[in-house]
Order: C-alpha cells, then sequence, then structure tokens
C-alpha cells in the first residue's frame, strides 16, 4: 500500500518518541534509587520521596516530551502503527540500561532487538491508511458504539479490582498486577488521546472542536488516565526490576491499545486478509523480540554461576513474574557492584 504523507508524519513522530520515552524509563530509574537512599522510603511502598528528585524530575520531562510527540503522531497516523513502535523505546531502554544501571545485555538479546526492527518495518509496511475525520462528534459516535462501549466496561471492572484487591494483596510480588493497571488504563488513555488530538488538528486546520462538550470529556478521561498510569507504572519501576516492567509493560499495553483501536476506530476495514496477517505477524515478531531482549539476562546470570562453579540458580521470567523484586537476581547483581552501591541495592530487596 501507498504510505501516505499523514502516516509518514505519525512515522516519524513515533520515532522520536520512542527514543525520548526510552530515555526516560532509565533516567526516572535513577532518580527513583537515589530517592530512596536519602528517604529510606521507595515509592513501591508508598513513598513519595521521589518529587524532590531532580533527576525524577528529568526523567519525567524526558518523558513527557517523548508522549506530546507520541499524541501528535496519533493525531496523524492509526494506532495500529504507532503503539508498536513503542518497541523501539524498548530498545533504547536496553541499551542505556547496560551502560548506565550495569544491566547486562547478552548477544540473544541484540537478536532479540533486530526482531523488534524486523517486526516494525512489517507493521510499517502494512499499516492502513487512516480513515480521514471530520469532527469530534463523529469520534463520539464512534467511542459510544455499543462494543467499544463494551470495552471501556471491561477495563473500568477490572482496574477496580485489581487496585482494591489485587494491589493490597499482591502487588508487590507480582509484576502483573502494577503493570495490568497501566495497560488497560493506557488502552483507554491512547484512544481519548487520539480523539483530543484529532479534535486539536482540526481546530487549527480552522474547524474549531473546542466549542463542542466532547473535546472537553476526552480531555479529561485522559487526564485521569495518565495520572493512574504514572502513579502506577512508578511503583512498579521501583518494586520490580526495570527488565520485568519494560517488556510486560510494553506487551501488554501495545495489545489492548491495538484491540480498543480496532474496536473503537475501525483500522482494519477495507485492509485485505493476507494484510492484517502480516501486521499481526509483525507485532507477533516485535512481542517476541521484546520478551528475547530482556529474558536472556537470566542466561547471562546462569552462565556467571556456572564459571564460577555455583549452581544455575538465577530464576526465569516467568518465575520473576510470581515472585517479586527476584530476590536471587538483586543479590547477583550485589555481587558484581562497587562497595558504594552496595547498600542501595540492598534496598531493593524486601
Amino acid at each position: 500500500m501507498d504510505f501516505s504523507r499523514d502516516n509518514t508524519k505519525g512515522f516519524v513522530l513515533a520515532l522520536l518518541s520512542s527514543g525520548f520515552i526510552g530515555a526516560s524509563f532509565i533516567i526516572k530509574k535513577k532518580g527513583l534509587r537515589r530517592a530512596a537512599a536519602t528517604s529510606g522510603v521507595r515509592a513501591g511502598v508508598g513513598g513519595y520521596s521521589y518529587l524532590l528528585e531532580p533527576l525524577w524530575w528529568l526523567g519525567m520531562i524526558t518523558m513527557i516530551v517523548g508522549e506530546v510527540a507520541n499524541f501528535v503522531a496519533y493525531a496523524f497516523a492509526p494506532a495500529v502503527l504507532v503503539t508498536p513502535l513503542g518497541a523501539l523505546s524498548i530498545i533504547v531502554s536496553a541499551v542505556l540500561a547496560h551502560f548506565i544501571l550495569s544491566e547486562k545485555l547478552h548477544k540473544l538479546g541484540i537478536l532479540g532487538c533486530v526482531m523488534c526492527i524486523v517486526g516494525s518495518v512489517l507493521i510499517v509496511i502494512h499499516a492502513p491508511q487512516e480513515h480521514p475525520i471530520t469532527s469530534v462528534q463523529e469520534i463520539w459516535s464512534m467511542a459510544t458504539q455499543p462494543a467499544f462501549l463494551l470495552y471501556m466496561a471491561s477495563v473500568t471492572v477490572l482496574v477496580f479490582i485489581l487496585v482494591i484487591h489485587f494491589a493490597p494483596q499482591c502487588g508487590h510480588t507480582n509484576v502483573l498486577v502494577f503493570t495490568g493497571i497501566c495497560s488497560l488504563m493506557g488502552s483507554l488513555s491512547v484512544m481519548s488521546v487520539k480523539a483530543l488530538g484529532t479534535s486539536l488538528k482540526l481546530t487549527f486546520e480552522g474547524k474549531n472542536q473546542l466549542i463542542y462538550p466532547e473535546t472537553w470529556f476526552f480531555m479529561l478521561v485522559v487526564a485521569t488516565c495518565v495520572i493512574t498510569q504514572m502513579n502506577y507504572l512508578n511503583k512498579a519501576l521501583d518494586t520490580f526490576n526495570t527488565a520485568v516492567v519494560s517488556p510486560i509493560y510494553y506487551v501488554m499495553f501495545t495489545t489492548l491499545t491495538i484491540l480498543a483501536s480496532v474496536i473503537m476506530f475501525k483500522d482494519w476495514d477495507g485492509q485485505s486478509g493476507g494484510t492484517i496477517v502480516t501486521e499481526i505477524c509483525g507485532f507477533i515478531v516485535v512481542l517476541s523480540g521484546t520478551i528475547l531482549l530482556h529474558s536472556t539476562k537470566d542466561f547471562e546470570r546462569s552462565s556467571s554461576f556456572r564459571g564460577n562453579n555455583y549452581a544455575p540458580v538465577s530464576p526465569s521470567l516467568s518465575t520473576r513474574l510470581c515472585s517479586g523484586n527476584g530476590e536471587l537476581l538483586k543479590y547477583d547483581e550485589e555481587e558484581e557492584t562497587r562497595p558504594e552501591e552496595v547498600c542501595l541495592r540492598r534496598q531493593e530487596v524486601y
């Protein structure tokens, strides 16, 4: 298919967004660690001392810049194109974590990066054209169709269950709780961001959409969802290893966002079955790459144990999903850190 001018703009903005957001994960992680070392209270257990940490705010500003670029990208291109490109932020995050956080990137992790790029290329090439939208009221009709109302109701119920029941009981021992809340709310925020971004785009083109209450409602939904996302993403990053949070958050968020977009905006209408299958295959390749990229960290640690005549005790990725911070991983990292870093590392272990 022809790559439209709007799709090109959305593609470039999505690339810039991935770079900024990938870097922000690392900067915020460093800020959270520094704040925890200073106050002794971590964000994962309800501490908010990171709000006084300049490094955390630098990470937040970097993330905001990335999110603004992402926001504008959704105004030009469909979510099926923009959202999967977030995998590139995982690559940026992994590379920076290798150098800054001393989270080693195994050779197979490089293969994971390549898979992410290849999958993204497949998605970009076969991305659907953006359906022309003439007013925010048209978007409102899409948002109030029965299928999407059912999706919104399901997401709302699941979020309430996770926040009220599961977060207090196992939020600090199961990474799926915090990331699940972020991802579910994120799928709704993306739909609202796309609606709001399109409204502002039409307004700048001379078709004022600010006179409609629907525009302001979408703005309220965006603010609510983003604040919730940031709160629980901070908890997830502070409680679990970045190598676990990043791929799981990406996989869940991207899958739910594409599902929501297909339901609300009907992105796949008018596309052939072969094109849709190719997009799905590209998406699966990207997901596989993100999982491979980070799960190979276990292999690296296991190899280091064998080299020192120890039994390979590093847990697998699936084990870490249900075992909290992964104390074995944290202990292993402490053995490789300088003495002045050991105290800070131990604060990450329960």
